[in-house]
C-alpha cells in the first residue's frame, strides 16, 4: 500500500504540458497482494484534484485523497485536504517530478502510468464544485463554502466523484463516484463505488439539473430515496 500511496500522490494533479492545460480524467489498473484487480481514477480541474481506488470487479472502495496543486517546471506540489489512508497528511504539501504525454501521466522513476479517459469533454458540469445551499419547502438555505467542513464534487467530461470532509478536524465523512451524463436537462450518475455502502455500486440515479447564474441546481432523489434539491457553486 505504501508504493500504491506514492503513485496516488503523483497522479492526483492537473498539469500543464505541450503548451496546453491537461484536464479531465485518467485511470490505471493494478493488482493488490491478494491478486484483486484495482482501478485508480483521477479527476482534475483547474486547481483541484481527487483520486479514488476501488476493486475493478466489485466496486469495493479502497482509498481516496486529494486537494490543491501547483506546477513549477516539471515539479508538482500538492496540498492535501483529505486522505483516507493517513489523516495526518491533511494540510501538508508534497512535491514530486512528473512526466506527461498526450495520453499518459507518470511520476518520474515509476513504471506505472495513468491513461487518459477524457479531456474534460463533453463536460457541461466539468470542474470542482462545492455544495453552497439547499432548497427546502421552497426556501433556499445558503451554506458558507469557506468553512472547513466541505462537500465537494469533482467532474471531468465523463467522470464524477463527491467527497465530504473537514480540513480543520481532518475528518473524512464519505465519498462515491463513477460515470455521468448530462442530456436534455437530466443528470445521470452511474455509481461505481460508494464508501459508506459497497452495495450501492451499480446503481443509476437520475436528477434534474440546470445552471442558474453560474450555480448548479441539482434535484431528484438521493441514493436512499429521499428528495433533494441541492445548489453547487464552482470552487474558486
Amino acid at each position: 500500500m505504501k508504493n500504491l500511496s506514492l503513485l496516488l500522490i503523483c497522479i492526483c494533479l492537473s498539469l500543464v504540458g505541450n503548451g496546453q492545460i491537461i484536464i479531465g480524467a485518467w485511470e490505471g489498473l493494478s493488482t493488490n497482494k491478494e491478486g484483486v484487480e484495482l482501478r485508480s481514477v483521477v479527476i482534475f480541474a483547474d486547481g483541484y484534484q481527487v483520486i479514488s481506488i476501488y476493486e475493478a470487479q466489485t466496486g469495493k472502495f479502497v482509498h481516496t485523497n486529494g486537494g490543491t496543486w501547483k506546477l513549477e517546471g516539471d515539479m508538482m506540489t500538492e496540498k492535501i485536504e483529505f486522505d483516507t489512508d493517513n489523516s495526518d497528511r491533511v494540510g501538508s504539501e508534497v512535491s514530486f517530478k512528473v512526466e506527461i504525454t498526450d495520453d499518459t501521466i507518470r511520476i518520474v522513476g515509476q513504471e506505472s502510468a495513468l491513461k487518459r479517459i477524457d479531456d474534460g469533454i463533453p463536460g457541461k458540469l466539468q470542474g470542482g464544485w462545492l455544495m453552497s445551499g439547499r432548497v427546502k419547502d421552497g426556501e433556499t438555505q445558503q451554506r458558507d463554502t469557506t468553512r472547513p467542513r466541505k462537500t465537494m464534487k469533482m467532474l471531468s467530461g465523463t467522470r464524477f466523484q463527491w467527497i465530504a470532509y473537514n480540513t480543520e478536524t481532518k475528518e473524512f465523512m464519505g465519498t462515491g463516484g463513477g460515470t455521468y451524463t448530462t442530456i436534455d436537462g437530466e443528470y445521470t450518475e452511474n455509481i461505481e463505488f460508494f464508501s459508506r455502502d459497497d452495495s450501492k455500486a451499480g446503481l443509476n440515479l437520475k436528477f434534474n439539473y440546470e445552471l442558474v447564474d453560474g450555480n448548479w441546481h441539482h434535484s431528484g432523489n438521493s441514493s436512499k430515496g429521499d428528495p433533494i434539491h441541492e445548489i453547487w457553486s464552482l470552487r474558486e
